[in-house]
């Protein structure tokens, strides 16, 4: 389950496909392809960090609730 979390998150980055393989080198374009889905996917890892994060706080909470 982690190493899907893992590489779902790379895959929302868009790193995913940047991680070469034996011997999958490819050359690198002359002009870097800048677009406006690159904020895009920043805003979706910066939601999806702050929803792991609420998540976390709330589950501690509710144990030191159950605990009680």
């Amino acid at each position: 389950m982690a190493s899907f979390a893992l590489d779902l998150v790379l895959w929302i980055a868009g790193i995913r496909g940047h991680i070469p393989r034996f011997d999958d080198f490819r050359p690198v374009p002359v002009t870097p392809a800048a677009g406006g889905g690159h904020i895009l996917r920043v805003l979706a890892i910066v939601i999806a960090a702050l929803a792991v994060l609420s998540l976390a706080v709330w589950g501690t909470v509710w144990i030191a609730i159950e605990l009680l």
